[in-house]
């Protein structure tokens, strides 16, 4: 399966002047953990970043700074993983493993933002699987039997 295939879309954006209390009202309004910091680029909004409730825990309330100090540009990452939508899940997470993140943006060959792939949403795609297989081994054990009826050794017992 593809990154573009699993990704969810509705990707819940800020900019890098997004002022960290807009930035947590962001995340609880909308019920996610993290922003995809965007920049407009060529006719598109590229990712550039991400902040996650985490970073404003650690590294503006924890540290005490001031709200009106900062924003989201001075606390987000940088270092941004990104993915193309053409990508396989497995790679993806191997990718995410390696360098040690739950959550990617995902593009498109244009570099425009498309969705993101958390890891949550890999482990859903996996539980599903490994569950048809859990079904496969009891829908194969009824086939057999039905297949080859009652034993035929129980009279030469």
């Amino acid at each position: 399966m593809k990154a573009g295939e699993l990704c969810n879309r509705e990707v819940v954006t800020a900019t890098r002047e997004t002022t960290i209390p807009e930035a947590a009202r962001l995340m609880r309004d909308h019920h996610v953990g993290s922003l995809v910091i965007v920049e407009s680029r060529a006719d598109c909004m590229e990712p550039v970043g991400i902040i996650t409730d985490r970073d404003l825990v650690i590294e503006v309330i924890a540290e005490d700074v001031d709200l009106e100090t900062v924003t989201v540009g001075d606390v987000m990452s940088y270092a941004l993983l990104k993915i193309s939508e053409q990508e396989s899940v497995f790679d993806t997470a191997q990718r995410m493993r390696a360098r040690g993140v739950r959550r990617v943006p995902v593009i498109s060959e244009t570099g425009k933002l498309i969705g993101i792939l958390a890891l949550d949403d890999m482990l859903e795609l996996l539980s599903e699987e490994l569950s048809l297989l859990a079904k496969l081994t009891s829908r194969e054990s009824e086939q057999e039997q039905k297949k080859r009826g009652p034993s035929r050794l129980k009279n030469h017992q």
